[in-house]
Order: structure tokens, then C-alpha cells, then sequence
């Protein structure tokens, strides 16, 4: 199962890179929001082979997920592995410069069971999938719009 979505930032892609592998924020705000986060890489610094083991409550169950920094290109590409009891998925965040000052983000998830509960899982995901898709597009457009407000004061 996918999910994609896509925005133009007013900002230059070396800015939205940097927000998008701006990994500390992101442990933060899981951790805001009730998830136990752990950074499992030797060497703590972000990159290819950095590893996250997260633990979360999802529909009244205990959830975790190891996400693996797989391939990061910049000022381009950033494709995380994601690893959750039977379920495995692929987030790719590929950045295109539209001009100086702007550019398109296109942002995909990418889902798939291994066991029969991960099936499960996915089939109920799959029945509100409309749903989800614009929860996903609005994540994804909320995002795109902190990055465009963060950078407009530093800007002539």
C-alpha cells in the first residue's frame, strides 16, 4: 500500500533538505507526542546507516518500529527503512529545484505485510485509505508550510 504526495516550498532545496534530515526535531516531536525514541547508530552522526528503534501505542497496542537511514543524496534524495512486527515500508522524500528560491518535494510511503497480523493491519488501512491519503497529503502540505514559514524572515 502507498502513499504519496507532493508541494512546491518557497525555499531553496539546500533549506529544505536541511529540515528534512533535521533528525533531532523529528525525535523530539515523537517524543511530544507520547513515543519512546532510541538512536542505535555508533557514531551519532546522521546519516546512511543511522538507526532509530521507536515505541509507540497505536489503536490501543504496543507498536515499534526500527527506521534505517538507507540512501541519503544531497540535496535530493532521503529513503528511510521502515521495520514494525511483520510489517516492512520504504519513505522516500526525493527534492526537485524549481528555481532558486523554490522547490517540489514529493514525499512517498510505501507499505507491506510479512505476517498475517501485518495483513490484517494493512487491510483495515486499506479500507479507510481515501481517508488516510488526506490525512497524509495534509501532514505532508502542514510540513511544507513550517518550512516555508521558518525561512520567510530570514529572506529580502
Amino acid at each position: 500500500m502507498k502513499f504519496s504526495a507532493r508541494e512546491d516550498i518557497e525555499a531553496p532545496i539546500d533549506v529544505v533538505f536541511a529540515r528534512v534530515t533535521d533528525f533531532d526535531t523529528f525525535e523530539r516531536q515523537m517524543i511530544r507526542r507520547g513515543a519512546e525514541v532510541r538512536r542505535t547508530d555508533p557514531d551519532g552522526i546522521a546519516g546512511v546507516g543511522s538507526v532509530w528503534d521507536v515505541a509507540f501505542s497505536y489503536r490501543g497496542r504496543a507498536r515499534t518500529i526500527t527506521a534505517t537511514v538507507a540512501r541519503m543524496e544531497k540535496p535530493n534524495l532521503l529513503e528511510l527503512t521502515l521495520v514494525a512486527n511483520g510489517l516492512n515500508g520504504v519513505s522516500t522524500i526525493e527534492l526537485l529545484p524549481l528555481s532558486q528560491n523554490k522547490t517540489r518535494m514529493s514525499m512517498a510511503i510505501d507499505l507491506s505485510a510479512k505476517t498475517l497480523s501485518a495483513r490484517l493491519l494493512l487491510q483495515s488501512l486499506k479500507l479507510a485509505k481515501s481517508n488516510l491519503t488526506n490525512r497524509f497529503k495534509k501532514r505532508v502540505a502542514d510540513f511544507a508550510a513550517s518550512i516555508e514559514n521558518r525561512e520567510k524572515p530570514t529572506r529580502s
